[in-house]
């Protein structure tokens, strides 16, 4: 037993895991740490989505096992959904499938349509999923950037003509996390042209899809014509519902691949608890209120944090989606690093932010903030920054 396990191996020590200890350190010695380092939204669901699930609790027949593509009244909810925000219709049977939130989705999806030794197309800096997902699954990742842009399709030419083997699968995130990146519609009509010219299957992870702060809505890749015919798009209830203890998620789009995922699914588990499937179907179908009002809350955030910290000497890119900053690390600390910045901040300031080397090579030289804390923590934060700034 001296020898380490195959996949464990392919695995790098979770980058997260020593601020997350010191974090912990912190706490138990009763400091107060502002935590900006997890996207965990410290909000609720509505109130008829939590009484509808304890209505359904109620029923005799709720406790059984169900379906592990989730049950057709949330499927149908998800592509009705889909109808009315993009204007793209899905056959709720064929073409949806619930998932245990939208990370557990895209790592059985990766091992359905993947074989060792196939090589992925993924961003960087990117979700960890995005890339681990893949290399659990056996797979080889080839890194492209995550800026979409003339470098993107550049970059991606490169990857495609002098990768061996050809790659087969492209992964995209827009609003992106970590980055807060965003993409239009000609992105995906480019993406979807390039990936049928290059015979590559893509992955869109929209997980942020509600979170935007200007007045265009984000697109969907399946909003292109012909786009069901190589992708997948993940969304997730998460963020837009604040459902994130739920596990909701769904992948949604090419009938191929959404097969497999319900395939290799049905071998591993069974679906969520129905009360929790049945209060997502009340959610999706029900007054959308709380859509804008968490897209309100988090444009506040943004608001305060951009300007508080920047008052406080740090100048934080201002995000146009998701719940996340992506910030440069100060200049006259850029020398320590993503990892060793975090770990000053944390001891110097009380402020938890996830490293940015955690989400690739590529995210070295800066840090994400999550918006995950109310204005009056987040000015405190700020207070912290610039104590610490202007010790040096």
């Amino acid at each position: 037993m001296s020898e380490e396990y195959y996949r464990i191996r392919r695995l790098p020590p979770y980058v997260f895991a020593e601020v997350n200890a010191m974090k912990a350190a912190a706490r138990a010695r009763g400091e107060d740490i502002i935590d900006l380092g997890m996207g965990n939204p410290d909000g609720m669901p509505p109130r008829h989505v939590i009484e509808k699930l304890a209505e359904v609790a109620h029923s005799p027949t709720a406790h059984r096992y169900s379906a592990s593509m989730g049950i057709k009244g949330l499927r149908k909810a998800q592509a009705d959904y889909y109808q009315r925000r993009f204007n793209v219709t899905l056959d709720p049977d064929r073409e949806v499938c619930v998932t245990l939130g939208s990370k557990e989705g895209f790592a059985n999806l990766a091992q359905a349509i993947t074989a060792p030794g196939d090589v992925v197309l993924t961003p960087n800096p990117s979700y960890p999923i995005h890339h681990f997902g893949f290399i659990i699954a056996g797979a080889a990742i080839r890194s492209i950037p995550a800026a979409p842009g003339p470098l993107f399709f550049e970059k991606l030419e490169l990857a495609m003509r002098y990768t061996v083997p050809r790659p087969k699968v492209l992964v995209i995130g827009y609003p992106s996390n970590p980055t807060a990146y965003v993409a239009d519609l000609q992105f995906y009509k480019d993406i979807i042209a390039f990936a049928k010219q290059a015979d590559l299957t893509v992955i869109s992870d929209l997980a942020y899809a509600e979170i935007y702060f200007g007045d265009e809505p984000t697109p969907s890749i399946l909003e292109v014509e012909g786009a069901r015919d190589i992708a997948v798009e993940f969304t997730s209830m998460s963020k837009t519902y604040s459902m994130a203890g739920w596990r909701m998620g769904f992948a949604v789009g090419n009938e191929k691949m959404i097969a497999a995922l319900k395939r290799v699914k049905s071998y591993l588990d069974y679906g969520a608890f129905t009360p929790i499937q049945a209060a997502a179907v009340a959610a999706l179908n029900g007054p959308q209120d709380i859509v804008e009002e968490n897209r309100q809350l988090y444009k506040k955030r943004r608001d305060v944090m951009v300007e508080a910290f920047g008052r406080a000497g740090w100048d934080i890119p201002v995000p146009a989606a998701s719940m996340f900053a992506w910030a440069p690390i100060p200049e006259q600390f850029a020398h320590l690093g993503s990892m060793e910045f975090s770990k000053k901040l944390l001891t110097d300031a009380h402020v938890a932010v996830a490293p940015g080397i955690g989400f690739g090579e590529e995210g070295e030289g800066h840090v994400r903030l999550a918006l995950v804390e109310n204005e009056q923590r987040l000015r405190q934060a700020a207070r912290g920054v610039k104590v610490m700034l202007a010790a040096g």
